[in-house]
Protein backbone atom coordinates (compact mmCIF):
# COMPACT_ATOMS: atom_id res chain seq x y z
CA UNK A 1 0.00 0.00 0.00
CA UNK A 2 3.14 2.45 0.69
CA UNK A 3 4.50 1.84 -2.73
CA UNK A 4 1.22 2.53 -3.89
CA UNK A 5 0.58 5.67 -2.47
CA UNK A 6 3.83 6.84 -2.96
CA UNK A 7 2.99 6.12 -6.86
CA UNK A 8 0.07 7.97 -6.60
CA UNK A 9 1.67 11.33 -5.03
CA UNK A 10 4.58 11.12 -7.98
CA UNK A 11 2.21 11.32 -10.42
CA UNK A 12 0.00 14.31 -9.21
CA UNK A 13 3.34 15.91 -9.00
CA UNK A 14 4.64 15.45 -12.45
CA UNK A 15 0.66 16.41 -13.69
CA UNK A 16 1.59 19.76 -11.85
CA UNK A 17 5.04 19.90 -13.25
CA UNK A 18 3.57 19.22 -16.42
CA UNK A 19 0.98 22.35 -16.16
CA UNK A 20 3.83 24.68 -15.38
CA UNK A 21 5.94 23.17 -17.65
CA UNK A 22 8.61 25.90 -16.32
CA UNK A 23 11.99 25.90 -18.18
CA UNK A 24 14.46 25.17 -16.38
CA UNK A 25 16.94 23.46 -18.40
CA UNK A 26 18.56 24.64 -21.97
CA UNK A 27 20.37 22.58 -24.09
CA UNK A 28 22.48 24.30 -26.76
CA UNK A 29 23.90 22.37 -29.49
CA UNK A 30 26.24 24.91 -30.32
CA UNK A 31 28.63 22.44 -32.59
CA UNK A 32 28.30 19.75 -34.54
CA UNK A 33 32.03 19.39 -34.68
CA UNK A 34 33.51 16.59 -32.95
CA UNK A 35 36.87 15.32 -32.77
CA UNK A 36 36.21 11.89 -32.05
CA UNK A 37 34.38 9.10 -33.76
CA UNK A 38 32.63 7.68 -31.49
CA UNK A 39 30.56 4.06 -31.76
CA UNK A 40 27.78 4.79 -29.91
CA UNK A 41 26.81 8.59 -30.75
CA UNK A 42 23.60 9.17 -31.19
CA UNK A 43 23.88 12.66 -33.26
CA UNK A 44 26.68 11.09 -36.18
CA UNK A 45 28.69 13.99 -35.78
CA UNK A 46 32.35 14.05 -37.19
CA UNK A 47 35.32 16.33 -37.53
CA UNK A 48 34.21 18.00 -40.62
CA UNK A 49 30.64 18.77 -40.00
CA UNK A 50 28.89 20.34 -42.79
CA UNK A 51 26.65 22.11 -40.67
CA UNK A 52 28.69 25.50 -38.89
CA UNK A 53 28.88 26.42 -35.32
CA UNK A 54 25.62 28.59 -34.35
CA UNK A 55 26.96 32.02 -33.53
CA UNK A 56 26.76 33.16 -30.10
CA UNK A 57 24.96 36.32 -31.06
CA UNK A 58 21.85 33.86 -32.70
CA UNK A 59 21.63 31.96 -29.30
CA UNK A 60 21.61 35.01 -27.05
CA UNK A 61 18.64 36.55 -29.27
CA UNK A 62 16.98 33.59 -27.97
CA UNK A 63 17.47 33.27 -24.57
CA UNK A 64 16.93 37.22 -24.31
CA UNK A 65 13.47 36.16 -25.14
CA UNK A 66 12.88 33.94 -21.84
CA UNK A 67 10.28 35.69 -19.44
CA UNK A 68 11.32 35.80 -15.32
CA UNK A 69 14.16 32.95 -16.32
CA UNK A 70 13.47 30.25 -12.99
CA UNK A 71 16.56 30.89 -10.06
CA UNK A 72 18.36 27.62 -11.13
CA UNK A 73 17.80 28.16 -14.71
CA UNK A 74 20.69 26.16 -16.75
CA UNK A 75 22.21 26.37 -19.88
CA UNK A 76 24.20 22.92 -20.81
CA UNK A 77 26.52 23.91 -23.93
CA UNK A 78 26.66 20.50 -25.86
CA UNK A 79 27.75 18.97 -29.21
CA UNK A 80 29.18 17.56 -30.67
CA UNK A 81 32.27 18.64 -28.86
CA UNK A 82 31.83 22.33 -27.45
CA UNK A 83 35.44 22.69 -26.67
CA UNK A 84 36.23 22.79 -30.16
CA UNK A 85 34.96 26.42 -30.15
CA UNK A 86 37.36 28.65 -29.20
CA UNK A 87 34.91 31.21 -27.75
CA UNK A 88 33.26 28.38 -25.34
CA UNK A 89 34.30 30.60 -22.22
CA UNK A 90 33.29 34.05 -24.09
CA UNK A 91 30.30 31.80 -24.40
CA UNK A 92 29.68 31.27 -20.76
CA UNK A 93 30.80 34.71 -19.46
CA UNK A 94 27.53 36.23 -21.90
CA UNK A 95 25.27 33.81 -20.36
CA UNK A 96 26.53 34.40 -16.47
CA UNK A 97 26.08 38.36 -17.35
CA UNK A 98 22.69 37.33 -17.78
CA UNK A 99 22.23 35.76 -14.68
CA UNK A 100 22.16 32.15 -15.90
CA UNK A 101 23.67 29.48 -14.92
CA UNK A 102 25.69 27.59 -17.17
CA UNK A 103 27.15 24.05 -17.84
CA UNK A 104 29.01 21.95 -20.31
CA UNK A 105 29.05 18.23 -21.54
CA UNK A 106 32.19 16.89 -22.57
CA UNK A 107 34.28 13.94 -23.57
CA UNK A 108 37.58 15.49 -22.09
CA UNK A 109 39.96 15.04 -24.81
CA UNK A 110 40.83 18.82 -25.20
CA UNK A 111 40.26 19.76 -21.21
CA UNK A 112 43.53 20.52 -19.96
CA UNK A 113 44.80 22.74 -16.97
CA UNK A 114 44.49 26.26 -19.27
CA UNK A 115 40.86 25.38 -20.41
CA UNK A 116 40.17 24.29 -17.00
CA UNK A 117 41.04 28.01 -15.16
CA UNK A 118 39.65 29.60 -18.15
CA UNK A 119 36.23 27.77 -17.87
CA UNK A 120 36.11 28.82 -14.21
CA UNK A 121 36.58 32.09 -14.55
CA UNK A 122 33.80 32.14 -17.09
CA UNK A 123 31.42 31.22 -14.53
CA UNK A 124 31.28 27.16 -15.52
CA UNK A 125 29.22 26.00 -12.84
CA UNK A 126 28.69 22.28 -13.71
CA UNK A 127 30.59 19.51 -15.76
CA UNK A 128 29.90 16.49 -17.20
CA UNK A 129 32.56 13.42 -18.32
CA UNK A 130 31.92 10.49 -19.76
CA UNK A 131 34.00 7.73 -19.42
CA UNK A 132 33.27 4.52 -21.10
CA UNK A 133 35.85 1.87 -19.35
CA UNK A 134 39.12 1.05 -18.39
CA UNK A 135 41.87 1.86 -20.44
CA UNK A 136 41.13 -0.85 -23.62
CA UNK A 137 36.89 -0.47 -23.45
CA UNK A 138 37.02 3.38 -23.37
CA UNK A 139 39.40 3.55 -26.32
CA UNK A 140 37.36 0.92 -28.40
CA UNK A 141 34.23 2.86 -27.70
CA UNK A 142 35.70 5.67 -28.22
CA UNK A 143 37.96 4.82 -31.59
CA UNK A 144 40.86 6.85 -30.43
CA UNK A 145 43.97 4.78 -28.44
CA UNK A 146 44.68 8.03 -26.55
CA UNK A 147 41.54 8.96 -24.91
CA UNK A 148 41.55 7.83 -21.82
CA UNK A 149 45.24 8.85 -21.13
CA UNK A 150 43.27 12.62 -21.95
CA UNK A 151 40.13 11.93 -20.39
CA UNK A 152 42.09 10.96 -17.31
CA UNK A 153 43.73 14.07 -16.68
CA UNK A 154 40.30 15.74 -17.22
CA UNK A 155 38.71 14.26 -14.58
CA UNK A 156 41.52 14.84 -12.39
CA UNK A 157 41.40 18.42 -13.15
CA UNK A 158 37.40 18.63 -12.63
CA UNK A 159 37.62 16.51 -9.40
CA UNK A 160 40.04 19.04 -7.61
CA UNK A 161 37.71 21.79 -7.58
CA UNK A 162 35.25 22.05 -5.15
CA UNK A 163 33.00 24.64 -6.51
CA UNK A 164 32.49 22.95 -9.44
CA UNK A 165 29.10 20.39 -9.83
CA UNK A 166 30.79 17.76 -11.54
CA UNK A 167 29.49 14.17 -12.87
CA UNK A 168 31.09 11.63 -15.13
CA UNK A 169 28.49 8.98 -17.40
CA UNK A 170 29.25 6.07 -18.31
CA UNK A 171 27.71 4.06 -21.50
CA UNK A 172 27.19 0.43 -20.07
CA UNK A 173 27.63 -1.86 -23.16
CA UNK A 174 28.66 -5.41 -23.57
CA UNK A 175 32.17 -4.58 -23.32
CA UNK A 176 32.26 -2.92 -20.23
CA UNK A 177 29.52 -4.01 -18.10
CA UNK A 178 31.79 -6.52 -16.17
CA UNK A 179 34.33 -3.79 -15.18
CA UNK A 180 31.81 -1.67 -13.64
CA UNK A 181 33.39 -2.26 -10.07
CA UNK A 182 36.63 -1.59 -10.90
CA UNK A 183 35.35 1.59 -12.94
CA UNK A 184 33.83 2.65 -9.05
CA UNK A 185 37.08 1.98 -7.46
CA UNK A 186 38.63 4.19 -10.39
CA UNK A 187 36.55 6.83 -9.85
CA UNK A 188 36.79 7.25 -5.95
CA UNK A 189 40.20 7.19 -6.41
CA UNK A 190 40.30 10.08 -8.47
CA UNK A 191 38.23 12.33 -5.78
CA UNK A 192 34.76 11.94 -8.12
CA UNK A 193 31.67 12.10 -5.79
CA UNK A 194 29.01 11.18 -8.75
CA UNK A 195 28.62 8.93 -11.62
CA UNK A 196 25.82 8.46 -13.68
CA UNK A 197 24.73 5.24 -15.76
CA UNK A 198 23.02 4.75 -18.80
CA UNK A 199 22.21 2.38 -21.75
CA UNK A 200 22.50 3.08 -25.43
CA UNK A 201 19.12 2.63 -27.10
CA UNK A 202 18.91 1.64 -31.17
CA UNK A 203 19.57 4.93 -32.97
CA UNK A 204 22.35 6.48 -34.44
CA UNK A 205 25.76 4.25 -35.19
CA UNK A 206 24.43 2.33 -32.47
CA UNK A 207 21.61 0.93 -34.09
CA UNK A 208 23.90 -1.45 -36.26
CA UNK A 209 25.77 -2.53 -33.14
CA UNK A 210 25.41 -5.23 -31.14
CA UNK A 211 27.98 -4.54 -28.98
CA UNK A 212 26.31 -1.88 -27.75
CA UNK A 213 23.07 -3.16 -26.25
CA UNK A 214 22.66 -5.14 -23.22
CA UNK A 215 20.70 -8.50 -23.13
CA UNK A 216 18.25 -8.66 -20.34
CA UNK A 217 20.10 -10.37 -18.24
CA UNK A 218 23.01 -8.24 -18.11
CA UNK A 219 20.33 -5.08 -17.95
CA UNK A 220 19.13 -6.67 -14.73
CA UNK A 221 22.81 -6.76 -14.04
CA UNK A 222 23.15 -3.06 -13.99
CA UNK A 223 19.89 -2.07 -12.31
CA UNK A 224 21.58 -4.65 -9.44
CA UNK A 225 24.75 -3.13 -9.47
CA UNK A 226 23.79 0.06 -9.24
CA UNK A 227 21.17 -0.38 -6.11
CA UNK A 228 24.07 -1.82 -4.30
CA UNK A 229 26.93 0.50 -4.54
CA UNK A 230 24.31 3.31 -3.84
CA UNK A 231 24.66 1.70 -0.24
CA UNK A 232 28.33 3.30 -0.55
CA UNK A 233 28.17 6.59 0.21
CA UNK A 234 32.47 7.43 -1.29
CA UNK A 235 30.43 8.00 -4.53
CA UNK A 236 27.18 8.49 -5.44
CA UNK A 237 26.18 6.46 -8.43
CA UNK A 238 22.52 6.69 -10.06
CA UNK A 239 20.78 5.26 -13.37
CA UNK A 240 20.10 8.23 -15.52
CA UNK A 241 16.62 9.28 -16.36
CA UNK A 242 16.72 6.95 -19.66
CA UNK A 243 13.50 5.24 -18.79
CA UNK A 244 11.16 3.23 -16.17
CA UNK A 245 12.59 0.92 -14.33
CA UNK A 246 10.01 -1.06 -12.95
CA UNK A 247 10.98 -2.81 -9.60
CA UNK A 248 14.03 -0.75 -9.20
CA UNK A 249 12.80 2.47 -9.84
CA UNK A 250 13.13 3.33 -5.80
CA UNK A 251 16.67 1.68 -5.82
CA UNK A 252 18.54 3.03 -8.44
CA UNK A 253 18.04 6.97 -8.59
CA UNK A 254 16.70 9.52 -6.11
CA UNK A 255 13.37 10.03 -7.46
CA UNK A 256 11.18 8.00 -9.84
CA UNK A 257 10.97 8.52 -13.30
CA UNK A 258 9.54 11.51 -14.95
CA UNK A 259 11.20 12.38 -18.70
CA UNK A 260 10.97 16.07 -18.45
CA UNK A 261 11.41 16.40 -22.29
CA UNK A 262 9.18 19.25 -23.21
CA UNK A 263 7.85 19.74 -19.48
CA UNK A 264 11.36 21.48 -17.96
CA UNK A 265 13.84 21.05 -20.41
CA UNK A 266 14.40 22.71 -23.81
CA UNK A 267 17.26 22.85 -26.76
CA UNK A 268 18.12 24.67 -29.13
CA UNK A 269 19.70 22.82 -31.94
CA UNK A 270 22.78 23.38 -34.35
CA UNK A 271 20.27 24.59 -36.90
CA UNK A 272 18.12 27.06 -34.63
CA UNK A 273 15.39 24.14 -34.20
CA UNK A 274 13.39 24.33 -30.80
CA UNK A 275 13.03 21.35 -29.90
CA UNK A 276 14.03 19.39 -26.10
CA UNK A 277 16.24 16.84 -25.47
CA UNK A 278 18.74 16.70 -28.39
CA UNK A 279 18.64 12.98 -29.12
CA UNK A 280 15.34 13.16 -29.70
CA UNK A 281 14.15 12.42 -33.30
CA UNK A 282 14.18 15.91 -35.01
CA UNK A 283 10.38 15.19 -36.21
CA UNK A 284 9.31 16.48 -32.86
CA UNK A 285 11.02 20.26 -33.78
CA UNK A 286 8.87 22.82 -32.32
CA UNK A 287 10.12 26.18 -34.18
CA UNK A 288 12.96 27.22 -35.12
CA UNK A 289 14.32 30.62 -33.50
CA UNK A 290 15.11 32.30 -36.77
CA UNK A 291 11.99 32.31 -37.78
CA UNK A 292 10.04 32.39 -34.03
CA UNK A 293 10.08 33.48 -30.54
CA UNK A 294 12.14 31.23 -28.80
CA UNK A 295 9.94 32.00 -25.40
CA UNK A 296 6.56 31.68 -27.20
CA UNK A 297 7.25 28.48 -28.77
CA UNK A 298 8.15 27.00 -24.99
CA UNK A 299 4.84 28.41 -23.57
CA UNK A 300 2.42 27.71 -26.81
CA UNK A 301 3.94 24.67 -28.43
CA UNK A 302 5.52 21.43 -27.01
CA UNK A 303 1.58 19.53 -26.65
CA UNK A 304 3.20 16.69 -28.12
CA UNK A 305 5.89 16.40 -25.38
CA UNK A 306 3.03 17.56 -22.36
CA UNK A 307 0.26 15.32 -23.65
CA UNK A 308 2.16 11.76 -24.11
CA UNK A 309 -1.18 9.70 -24.69
CA UNK A 310 -0.46 9.51 -28.12
CA UNK A 311 2.78 7.01 -26.84
CA UNK A 312 -0.39 4.76 -25.83
CA UNK A 313 -0.16 2.49 -28.59
CA UNK A 314 2.17 -0.93 -29.68
CA UNK A 315 3.03 -2.52 -26.24
CA UNK A 316 2.47 0.34 -24.09
CA UNK A 317 -1.73 -0.16 -25.51
CA UNK A 318 -1.78 -2.56 -22.84
CA UNK A 319 0.49 -1.83 -20.05
CA UNK A 320 -0.55 -1.69 -16.07
CA UNK A 321 2.30 0.40 -15.66
CA UNK A 322 1.66 2.46 -18.04
CA UNK A 323 0.27 5.64 -15.47
CA UNK A 324 3.71 5.49 -13.94
CA UNK A 325 6.15 4.83 -17.45
CA UNK A 326 4.12 7.48 -19.92
CA UNK A 327 5.59 5.70 -23.38
CA UNK A 328 9.86 5.62 -21.48
CA UNK A 329 12.00 8.06 -22.20
CA UNK A 330 10.70 10.66 -25.16
CA UNK A 331 14.03 9.26 -27.30
CA UNK A 332 12.47 5.73 -27.68
CA UNK A 333 9.84 7.37 -29.68
CA UNK A 334 11.25 7.90 -33.40
CA UNK A 335 8.85 9.42 -36.07
CA UNK A 336 5.90 7.68 -36.59
CA UNK A 337 6.31 5.11 -34.80
CA UNK A 338 3.57 2.79 -33.74
CA UNK A 339 6.16 0.94 -30.75
CA UNK A 340 8.38 2.15 -27.88
CA UNK A 341 12.29 1.76 -29.18
CA UNK A 342 13.04 0.00 -25.46
CA UNK A 343 10.89 -0.90 -22.90
CA UNK A 344 13.23 -0.90 -19.48
CA UNK A 345 10.46 -2.07 -17.60
CA UNK A 346 10.10 -4.77 -20.27
CA UNK A 347 13.74 -5.97 -19.32
CA UNK A 348 13.62 -5.77 -15.81
CA UNK A 349 10.60 -8.29 -15.74
CA UNK A 350 11.94 -10.69 -18.36
CA UNK A 351 14.74 -11.98 -15.16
Amino acid sequence: MGESFESFIFRQFVKAETNKHRLSYLFWECTTRCNLNCRHCGSDCSKDSLQKDMPLEDFLQAIDTIESPTANFTVVLTGGEPLLRTDIAQCGREIRKRGMRWSMVTNGYLYDEKKHIALLNAGLGALTISIDGLEQSHNWLRNNDKSFEKVDVAIGLAASSARLNFDVVTCVNKRNIHELEDIRKYLILKGVKAWRLFTIIPIGRAKSDPDMLLTDIQFNELMEFISESRNNEEIDVKFSCEGYVGKYETSVRDTRFFCRAGINIGSILIDGSISACPNIDRTFVQGNIFDDNFYDVWQSKFEVFRNRSWTKTGQCAECVDYKNCLGNGFHNWHGDMKNVLVCHNDLVKHC
